[in-house]
């Protein structure tokens, strides 16, 4: 087939997490899908966020918000629930073979895409087909890595081939960036209209304004409460709640705790959710002082991590490693540098080929999230005390995620995306054959070896102890430098109810929120 898609607080339970990855069979119905009566008010809601979405396409999101909206546009597979257990999205059940080499998939019937065109067996075939052709340039191809090829048996049966076991295929499906799209459709057409099936449909967009959602008749699940749901954008988080009060906007996602304080002391309701993703400086290790391993060690002793925290987000949050699930969480004491420690810093970069230092161009966010400078400024402050300077180019998130997926950076300030399943997270960043591993400039055949037993191990515990290993892998060779996980901060006005955060930053509850 011809590739169209060619580049143009809530606290998370370790045991429900663990549980809700195996590839085990489910089954759910839909429940009520009757629409709100012709009668009731019109539900329109109004969601602050500070920048405008990047792409309409669903698997090219890296965004934050745009992975937001296309949460409300599209659907996948399976999806996760509030607790990030594993439920039935478009499949309504799934069964593993015992050998586990395959993975046989019960679409649920009658599911319609927004033009109203079926969703069946055979859109799933194409949509996974042209997400592992590489030149459709898919954000998460490397989630279909063990998927060797796609067999729709009838229009509501899909088998997946593997190569082998993977405990952690279902929760690599239930991302946005795995979500069904319509054979018939192309990257082009879904950039200016979206067709998903997800619970809104695609009413108005103004780029760099506002996107303006409303409820799509043909979603599967029980309806939408909201009539339409628009993302306007307003350049920061106290303007966001300066609408707010004036009851010009309803609802929004602080990352600023100083910001949500003044939100709740305005008698806005506050929801706070400790968060799986994870702010890092990530580094560039192909070229220049970054590929020596000593001159990493230098910069990841100098760094204070607690006063990164307090300093850009008043010390909400916890000093992290790369691992953020909370059944596998990383322990930040287990690294060469615990605590900031000049003296071993000096002695790495001593012991480095720039021993007087050097100069590393680092790109940074304004807009996507509120803490982003006075993370970079502080870190840049730090390294300066051993002679390494951060050249920091602040840029608007569009081009800043332009330049960080072609990887032109030394050094990037990032918020990455954290899942329940640490595989997901990162087997496209740090596997040699990862789409987004030019992104992250660092690969071993060790690193390959432990992520291919970790998606092969069924036991949680032997599961974790590897994904330990990769860890101390990372750290002992600075590959990155982990700084913090932090909390998100929904802001609600008194008549917004039945929205949940999800420790995941997921919006998706957005389809059984409502506004009296």
């Amino acid at each position: 087939m011809p590739n169209r898609f060619k580049s143009g607080a809530i606290r998370l339970g370790c045991t429900a997490v663990a549980a809700a990855l195996l590839l085990t069979g489910c089954s759910n119905d839909s429940g009520d899908t009757t629409p709100p009566t012709n009668n009731a008010p019109a539900q329109n809601l109004v969601i602050g966020v500070t920048s405008d979405v990047d792409t309409l396409f669903p698997w090219k999101a890296t965004q934050f918000n745009t992975v937001n909206v296309m949460q409300t546009l599209y659907g996948t597979l399976v999806e996760f629930d509030e607790n990030l257990a594993i439920v039935p999205g478009i499949a309504t059940s799934w069964e593993t073979s015992d050998d586990g080499l395959s993975v046989t998939f019960k679409l649920r019937e009658g599911v319609k895409f927004a033009d109203g065109s079926p969703c069946e067996a055979e859109d799933v075939k194409f949509s996974y087909d042209a997400i592992m052709d590489e030149a459709t340039g898919a954000a998460s191809r490397s989630s279909l890595a063990s998927v060797l090829s796609v067999e729709a048996v009838d229009s509501l049966t899909v088998v997946l081939h593997l190569s082998a076991p993977d405990v952690v295929l279902l929760s690599n499906l239930a991302v946005i960036n795995l979500a069904i799209l319509s054979s018939t459709d192309t990257e082009e057409s879904l950039s200016t209209t979206p067709n998903g099936t997800g619970p809104f449909k695609l009413q108005e967009r103004k780029p760099s304004q506002s996107l303006i959602l409303a409820r799509n008749e043909n979603y599967w699940g029980d309806s939408a409460k909201l009539d339409t749901i628009e993302f306007r954008v307003i350049p920061d988080e106290t303007s966001i709640v300066s609408a707010m009060q004036a009851g010009n906007v309803q609802l929004s996602i602080f990352d600023d705790p100083v910001v949500a304080q003044t939100a709740e002391s305005a008698g806005i309701k506050i929801q706070e959710t400790s968060q799986l993703a994870y702010h890092v400086l990530q580094l560039n290790t192909v070229s220049g002082p970054l590929a020596d391993v000593n001159f990493r060690l230098a910069i990841q002793c100098a760094v204070d991590r607690q006063e990164v925290l307090d300093t850009a987000a008043s010390g909400e949050g916890e000093v992290t490693g790369p691992i953020t699930a909370p059944a596998f969480r990383s322990d930040p004491k287990a690294r060469p540098c615990p605590t900031k420690d000049i003296t071993k810093a000096k002695e790495y970069l001593a012991a480095s080929a720039y021993p007087e230092g050097a100069t590393i161009r680092t790109i940074v966010s304004q807009g996507e999230y509120a803490t982003s400078v006075n993370e970079a400024t502080n870190v840049q402050a730090q390294l300066a005390e051993i002679g390494i300077t951060l050249d920091l180019q602040v840029m608007e998130s569009g081009a800043y995620v332009t330049a960080w997926l072609a990887a032109d950076f030394e050094a990037a300030i990032a918020l990455n995306g954290g899942r329940p399943e640490p595989y997901g997270m990162y087997n496209r960043y740090f596997i040699s054959t990862g789409n987004l591993n030019t992104v992250a400039g660092y690969s071993s055949e060790e690193l390959d070896t432990l992520f291919d037993a970790a998606r092969q191990e069924s036991d949680t515990t032997a599961r974790a102890n590897l994904y330990q290993q990769i860890s101390k892998h990372l750290e002992d060779n600075a590959v990155w430098v982990w700084l913090f996980t932090s909390y998100t901060y929904a802001a609600t006005t008194s008549n917004v109810s039945g929205f949940t955060p999800m420790a995941n930053d997921s919006m998706q509850y957005l389809r059984t929120t409502s506004i009296s």
